[in-house]
């Protein structure tokens, strides 16, 4: 694939990871399509799941997908872009104990696996970052921590402190009980959190750790959560 538009830029070579995207559906796919774009030339997919028709307007999947394997259609559509790229395929996602190596991106529907998967990771030594995505109609979120960073580790856990019962409670539904979510919702939360990472990547102090964007009013927040200073202060005794 000639990355001749992005290499100045941004070389992926120089970055030696392994990508592990789990969950391949409306994030997931997305995330899987903008890695492949950006010349990274290895992923690990991990998607138990199975394409279906109302996943097509808002996942990377065509209408003639359906039925298949989401790892399998994730593969072939990253296969197209590029088709030397390496794609590790895990259907049956990822198992416990959730170790992985390397950057994990979470695209997982369910809180309560994305906190056991940070649980499970967070002294692991090879893993590298963790992002985490989360997004209803026209709102979404973005959080990132550098896994040695234990402060970023912990305020990423604390986002976590509540059930997947409650997440699913404040989702948006059709009347049919469909998640409900449009695609320029999650083009842009996985484009924001893209970026970050390359920023992150590039050794640039300047990521975030905590993105916030509403497709309805137009408005994004960008946040670097840092430990307050210890502020000693002697006793007066004079």
């Amino acid at each position: 694939m000639d990355t001749s538009k992005v290499l100045e830029y941004f070389d992926p070579s120089e970055y030696r990871f392994a990508y592990n995207v789990i969950g391949c559906g409306a994030i997931g796919s997305h995330v899987c399509e903008q890695l492949t774009r950006l010349g990274i030339t290895e992923v690990h997919i991990y998607d138990f799941d199975t394409v279906e028709a109302h996943n097509i307007t808002n996942q990377m999947f065509c209408d003639s997908d359906i039925g298949m394997s989401k790892v399998d259609a994730c593969e072939a559509a990253m296969k197209a872009i590029n088709p030397e790229i390496t794609v590790y395929k895990h259907p049956e996602g990822l198992t416990p104990p959730y170790v992985i190596n390397g950057i994990c991106i979470l695209c997982v529907d369910n809180i309560d696996l994305r906190r056991e998967i940070v649980k499970a990771n967070q002294f692991n030594p090879n893993c590298a970052a963790f992002l985490d995505f989360r997004m209803r109609l026209v709102d979404a979120q973005h959080y990132f921590a550098d896994a040695k960073n234990r402060f970023e580790v912990t305020e990423l856990l604390n986002t976590m402190a509540f059930t997947h019962e409650e997440a699913m409670d404040a989702t948006p539904k059709s009347a049919c009980g469909v998640e409900l979510s449009v695609v320029y919702t999650v083009k842009a939360i996985v484009s924001f959190g893209m970026a970050n990472m390359v920023k992150w990547l590039m050794s640039r102090d300047d990521y975030r750790t905590m993105m916030q964007v509403n497709m309805d009013s137009f408005i994004v927040d960008a946040f670097r959560a840092r430990p307050r200073p210890t502020v000693n202060i002697a006793a007066d005794t004079k």
